[in-house]
């Protein structure tokens, strides 16, 4: 599969599906276009803490995860691939609503900023009765092919 059709929303899809720690997970990519995710996680009793409620670390993957495939099939990360650069987190942060102890998780992340060196983008998840469950969003810093070579 070459890089064209691996970004491809195909691609990206039928990548996940195979990809081990989302099988580890239970994460799923439902539907991706640019600038733009929507990921699923379930509830699973060995994904919980010590007091029975979804752990905090799942939520954030799922977050994290969200918002890596919003950013993948748009024209700043092809130009990255182009120059042979990448993108790099900068910063994840997660606010908590509400405990999770059952059901799916859906995370729908949006890219509020592609500049040439900072992107930024936001996560809602959300429960199967659509309350808000968190909120992220993470920075990404765009790292130049030269750079990413000579490190």
């Amino acid at each position: 599969m070459n890089d064209s059709e691996r970004y491809s929303r195909e691609g990206i899809l039928a990548y996940a599906q195979h990809f081990p720690f989302f099988k580890l997970m239970g994460l799923e990519i439902l539907d991706v276009s640019p600038g733009w995710s929507r990921t699923r996680v379930s509830f699973r009793k060995d994904l919980t803490q010590p007091a029975g409620i979804m752990h905090g670390g799942v939520i954030a993957s799922l977050i994290d995860t969200g918002i890596a495939h919003a950013l993948l099939m748009t024209d700043r990360l092809k130009q990255l691939q182009e120059e042979q650069g990448a993108l790099v987190s900068v910063d994840l942060r997660v606010k908590f609503i509400r405990p999770v102890s059952e059901g799916p998780l859906v995370c729908e992340s949006t890219v509020v900023r592609l500049g040439q060196k900072i992107l930024h983008a936001e996560a809602l998840v959300t429960n199967e009765l659509g309350k808000e469950v968190a909120r992220g969003d993470a920075i990404y810093m765009a790292v130049p092919g030269e750079q990413v070579s000579s490190s």
